[in-house]
């Protein structure tokens, strides 16, 4: 037997493909149509067979199957809801029959027909007409579907490899009707969440992408030039400086659903380019928010699931409210055993170590603490907890805590581990925020490139009088991944960042 090989046998293929398009030319048959009028679905056919049955519909999609014989064929065909088969017979459809052996699976056709059960009872479409729209000039990958006697199905998937699909998302979807179906959920998740913002009186607004400082949370951004001014501009790392000018200006609760650019490493939780939540509203505080938080999360578990418990990675998750409330002190005590109040960074990095932990040096004492909470407190909270009260060099822009000075108001949202949202009793005192814009600034003198700049301009507004404000941010990727038990932020993305492919 002869050796196979691959690249070989798909140069054949496409190589066929491409005569296939020839000779459709040569008959005079359009391979790329302009349009084509679809009056119906799949599923919907499906799911309402009795009022279908012998009627006639108009539907498009993609060839999935095909089975050729000799006066009669049969095709299955993927549109936006499923697959559905048609049967095509050479004495309805006439010498156009000969067209179809000119197709292939991956190719998108239109099909006019009625609707009826074959003998083994599969709801089909008994095509008067067909119409070729594209044709597929790559082969595609499908995967085979094996179901054993008791009804067991095991899908062969010969487009498996992880980082192919996120490469090739379009062919992704196209063979993998659940990674689809996680899309339509992520859609249905954000629409949710802006019902319920909209429904509280919220005005969503747009802010700056391209910002001259950056600002609203500890990390590096991207940075790029303006021709025209001559300016170094960045992309924003958070919305939370202007929403807060908005506030100020006199709106009472503004959010914005965005894209923020964080210039970072990538892992399972992290994409440099992601999608935030960010919310502000007068007059609140962040014992407010929790609740706001707990409310919101709940309708849109029960209008897009129908549940608010789920089972992940093997957990059973209850979003039923209220969630735990920890401190995020007591639980380094507890943990760690150390008081990260009087701790020293000496005795933070000798806890760290302990851990094995390597310690780069120039780390602020807030960093950390963070990496201590990291590895020691964030791993067990498995169940929506909200883990509060930060000590102060971990949240510049948090309000000092009303009973505890060396803390500040702030809470983040934590599931199975990885945090969904983070919000704070917004700061509004000026000489305050100036004076931890100005530590902060010192801090990147140090060597941390993550503290905030200066922003003189937001300074200036909190000095005309920012109400008592509440503030908001939710990962929208980071909620979708756990809402639909996705392993990786990529499997949430679209199109996520990759490393470049080696020529």
């Amino acid at each position: 037997m002869e050796n196979f090989n691959p690249e070989q046998e798909y140069n054949t293929l496409m190589q066929r493909r491409h005569e296939e398009l020839k000779e459709l030319l040569e008959k005079g048959i359009q391979p790329f149509a302009y349009n084509y009028d679809v009056n119906n679905y799949s599923q919907n056919i499906k799911n309402n067979y009795e009022q279908f049955e012998n009627k006639d519909v108009r539907i498009a999609g993609r060839i999935m199957t095909l089975r050729r014989m000799g006066k009669a064929s049969f095709a299955h065909i993927q549109d936006k809801e499923g697959k559905i088969q048609i049967y095509l017979k050479r004495d309805d459809i006439g010498e156009y029959y000969d067209t179809f052996k000119l197709l292939d699976i991956g190719d998108i056709i239109g099909v006019e027909g009625f609707i009826f059960k074959t003998k083994t009872g599969e709801i089909s479409v008994h095509s008067k007409s067909f119409q070729l729209l594209t044709k597929s000039l790559r082969p595609m990958p499908i995967a085979k579907e094996v179901v054993d006697e008791n009804g067991n199905k095991t899908v062969f998937d010969q487009f498996a490899d992880k980082e192919l699909r996120y490469r090739q998302r379009y062919v992704d979807l196209m063979v993998n009707p659940d990674v689809k179906q996680v899309f339509y959920l992520r859609s249905r998740i954000i629409t949710e969440m802006r019902k319920f913002l909209d429904g509280s009186g919220y005005v969503e607004v747009e802010t700056p992408i391209l910002q001259p400082l950056y600002g609203g949370a500890a990390a590096r951004p991207f940075v790029t030039h303006h021709n025209a001014l001559d300016v170094e501009l960045y992309l924003r790392i958070a919305d939370e400086l202007y929403l807060k000018r908005l506030i100020v200006g006199g709106f009472d609760g503004v959010y914005e659903i965005s894209k923020d650019f964080r210039n970072e490493g990538m892992d399972k939780t992290h994409n440099p380019e992601f999608t935030m939540m960010e919310l502000y509203v007068s007059y609140k505080d962040y014992f407010w928010m929790m609740s706001y938080v707990e409310e919101m999360i709940a309708q849109i578990c029960k209008n897009v699931f129908g549940t608010l418990e789920f089972e992940i990675e093997g957990e059973k998750i209850n979003f039923t409210a209220p969630w735990k409330r920890i401190s995020m002190v007591d639980e380094l005590k507890n943990s760690a055993g150390i008081d990260v109040l009087t701790a020293s960074s000496d005795d933070l990095i000798r806890e760290l170590k302990k851990h094995g932990v390597e310690i780069i040096g120039g780390e602020s004492n807030g960093k950390l603490i963070d990496m201590l909470f990291e590895i020691t407190v964030q791993p067990k909270l498995i169940q929506p907890t909200f883990l509060m009260d930060y000590p102060v060099e971990l949240s510049p822009l948090a309000k000092k805590h009303r009973e505890h000075d060396s803390l500040v108001e702030r809470f983040e949202g934590f599931v199975l581990g990885r945090e969904i949202c983070n919000a704070f009793s917004e700061l509004n005192d000026p000489i305050d925020q100036k004076n931890r814009f100005e530590a902060q600034s010192k801090m990147r003198e140090e060597g941390d490139e993550e503290a905030h700049q200066i922003d003189e301009d937001f300074v200036r507004a909190l000095e005309y009088g920012m109400p008592p404000t509440a503030g908001l941010g939710m990962g929208i990727d980071r909620l979708v991944m756990l809402l639909t038990s996705q392993p990786s932020i990529r499997d949430v993305i679209l199109f996520p960042q990759m490393k470049p492919q080696s020529k």
